[in-house]
């Protein structure tokens, strides 16, 4: 018969430390309301690492009232450098608040049917990017037992904390720096890629609306993020007549210039091209390329906003405006 060794328990650990079972737990889960000297803290870890214990989380849930789980739907899009290096600061941040983050794939889901799946789960905190979230799935994520709900987009949602996010203002930053280098046939890349227009369109918007009331024309310019719908609207760029582009973020920007450059056309002398996001490969290129340097919300920020709504459930939503822009000119423009 196989002999199934038996688990360690917090007992164990508080008589291999010498400490009570009241002093593990409150080491072990960072209970600041208790002072616990730091050579008693070091004899609790050490004695939890020698026994291999770890701490049971529903156990630990049930007695708090509430998990530590903060919830984050996977995007349902590929994310950037950028982004990417936003959340691992977040993750880092909620980690050291003792959350746990836990990323759910939502392929298949959205609105309240996503909301109801997440509430499964039972998370303390969830984190919403996009517009994916209205008030019917907030109410649900409360009911089941969240108390926060933070959303990160261009509008608020009644009932969560919101972190606003105006994609126009990185638009507006492109047109108004293309006009200003003499452009006057402006076109701007809408990418083809589903689920992108929450941030497509406002960026989209905010051209139009920095060149209203001047001399300047907008193009709308559907791309997909290959080399051969590149390769398509660089074949036909002449037929367009178009001196300039702001081609959504760098990466696509990247994409169509190498496309251009492949028909011949000079950057910047015939096309001005700018992107956004501000990536160490668009420093890289030749000529190095322009973009809109968007600054995203601290991680550490949105943790302590997590923390602080975790701790006072029935708190007024916060809302904050987050998203900062900003032209780097380079050759390419």
């Amino acid at each position: 018969m196989v002999q199934i060794p038996n688990t360690p328990t917090s007992a164990d650990v508080a008589r291999l430390a010498g400490v009570s079972r009241a002093t593990v737990s409150y080491v072990l889960n960072n209970t600041s309301a208790v002072r616990i000297s730091e050579p008693t803290r070091r004899r609790v870890h050490e004695a939890a690492r020698e026994l291999g214990y770890v701490p049971h989380a529903a156990a630990r849930s049930l007695r708090a009232g509430h998990s530590r789980m903060v919830l984050m739907p996977a995007p349902a899009i590929p994310v950037g450098p950028l982004y990417s290096g936003f959340l691992n600061e977040l993750q880092w941040a909620l980690g050291r608040l003792d959350y746990t983050v836990v990323q759910y794939g939502t392929v298949g889901l959205q609105g309240d049917e996503a909301a109801r799946a997440w509430a499964e789960l039972r998370p303390v905190a969830v984190l919403v990017p996009g517009a994916e979230l209205g008030t019917q799935g907030v109410r649900v994520l409360k009911r089941s037992g969240a108390r926060a709900v933070v959303t990160l987009g261009p509008e608020r949602v009644d009932g969560a904390h919101a972190l606003l996010m105006d994609h126009a203002a990185v638009g507006q930053c492109a047109g108004a720096h293309l006009h200003g280098r003499g452009r006057r046939r402006i076109g701007v890349v809408v990418p083809e890629e589903s689920g992108l227009e929450a941030y497509s369109r406002p960026r989209l918007t905010g051209v139009r609306q920095a060149l209203h009331g001047t001399d300047a024309a907008v193009t709308e310019l559907p791309l997909a993020y290959t080399e051969e719908s590149a390769a398509r609207l660089a074949a036909k760029w002449r037929e367009l007549a178009l001196d300039a582009v702001f081609a959504y973020n760098d990466e696509y920007a990247m994409l169509l210039m190498r496309a251009l450059q492949d028909e011949g056309l000079r950057i910047p002398e015939d096309v001005a091209v700018i992107g956004a996001d501000d990536l160490m490969l668009g420093r890289l290129l030749r000529p190095r390329l322009s973009t809109v340097h968007v600054e995203l919300p601290s991680g550490r920020d949105l943790a302590e906003l997590v923390d602080r709504a975790v701790r006072d459930p029935g708190g007024e939503p916060e809302v904050h405006r987050v998203l900062g822009a900003s032209v780097v000119r380079r050759e390419s423009t």
